[in-house]
């Protein structure tokens, strides 16, 4: 007959070579285990060959739930502090630069990347100039600043982005017009297309002064140019 432990937390029962592992709830069961009757052929020693032995995991064995908790959210943060630290600097890449101005506009920039005072540009930038700065859009699309005859700044400046591939378009003051050299396009003082292939006119922003800085904004009106709805906005 078979021995059973009745305050073992498990029951752990092999049958020579066969090991498996009973329920707690099955130990009433298996306490009112017999060995078989004698099977027909077979010995009575044989018929009681299965025997049942108890064993137990002690408490403190057992996994606890809060400390795994902990360990998963130390896990969590030993990876997000690493994977933040890369990717914030990454995101910053993607910010164009220039401090906001008046009307949610960005700061011109010049080519070293300082803050376009409006009063010391005209006085190094005659009349007719248009010189590039960095302007709106993503890093700051190259945009020219364009200086009046009465040597005062346009309300208007000019993107130097082709609008046929995307070249940056010199300006040509024996020409008087903005000339690409990638692909032949032309376009006048104030930008507008007058030769191909470029298909459109290059893209406007206002130019306004804030504090004594040169700001620009974004220019969703229509293009007094062509009298269109502007094509970048």
């Amino acid at each position: 007959m078979a021995t059973l432990s009745p305050t073992a937390p498990s029951q752990l029962c092999w049958c020579k070579s066969s090991t498996f592992l009973a329920s707690p709830l099955l130990a009433p069961m298996t306490q009112k285990l017999a060995a078989p009757p004698a099977a027909k052929g077979r010995s009575a020693a044989d018929a009681r060959g299965v025997r049942c032995q108890a064993t137990s995991v002690p408490a403190d064995r057992v996994p606890d739930m809060g400390k795994r908790q902990l360990m998963n959210l130390l896990l969590l943060g030993t990876i997000s502090l690493p994977t933040a630290a890369m990717l914030i600097p990454y995101g910053a890449f993607f910010v164009p630069p220039g401090k906001r101005g008046a009307n949610d506009g960005t700061i011109a920039k010049d080519a070293i990347g300082n803050d376009v005072i409006a009063a010391e540009w005209l006085k190094t930038h005659g009349p007719g100039d248009r010189t590039l700065t960095q302007g709106l859009k993503f890093q700051g699309d190259p945009t020219y600043l364009v200086v009046e005859k009465d040597r005062t700044l346009a309300t208007y400046a000019i993107n130097g982005v082709c609008t046929h591939l995307g070249c940056v378009v010199p300006w040509n003051a024996a020409e008087n017009k903005f000339i690409c050299p990638c692909h032949g396009s032309q376009y006048n003082d104030q930008g507008r297309v007058v030769r191909g292939p470029a298909p459109l006119s290059l893209a406007l922003a206002h130019c306004d002064i804030d504090d004594g800085k040169v700001v620009f904004v974004p220019w969703t009106e229509t293009d007094f140019r062509t009298g269109d709805a502007p094509w970048w906005a």
